[in-house]
């Protein structure tokens, strides 16, 4: 299995960038999906997760109302839109995989996903 991510870039705050993460071996239709990023000098935080089953989607509460979640099951991608970007979303992004569905509460644990893609830089300038 491989998440490949994708549509980092350097944005000025208040704009928006659309990350994409495409899946081989896998597809996004089962199990749950996530988004995590890592600021220099901080720990992987969460910032978005899915439910395959039922579409239900978690938010981290410095994103909610700015990013959405979702997916092309057609095309076995998944998205992260980011919109109102402000320069403390300036981090790598990683998407994440986890085959085996799993409660909707747990869903923001990194340790709970099974496959990582590489990581796309998004650098918010101010």
């Amino acid at each position: 299995v491989q998440l490949q991510a994708s549509g980092g870039g350097l944005v000025q705050a208040g704009g928006s960038l659309r990350l994409s993460c495409a899946a081989s071996g896998r597809t996004f239709s089962s199990g749950n999906m996530g988004w995590f990023r890592q600021a220099p000098g901080k720990e992987r935080e969460f910032v978005a997760a899915m439910d395959a089953w039922t579409g239900h989607t978690s938010y981290a509460d410095s994103v909610k109302g700015r990013f959405t979640i979702s997916r092309n099951n057609a095309k076995n991608i998944m998205y992260l839109q980011m919109n109102r970007l402000n320069p403390e979303d300036t981090a790598v992004y990683y998407c994440a995989a986890r085959d085996r569905r799993i409660i909707v509460s747990a869903m923001n644990r990194a340790e709970v996903y099974d496959h990582w893609g590489q990581g796309t830089q998004v650098t918010v300038s101010s």
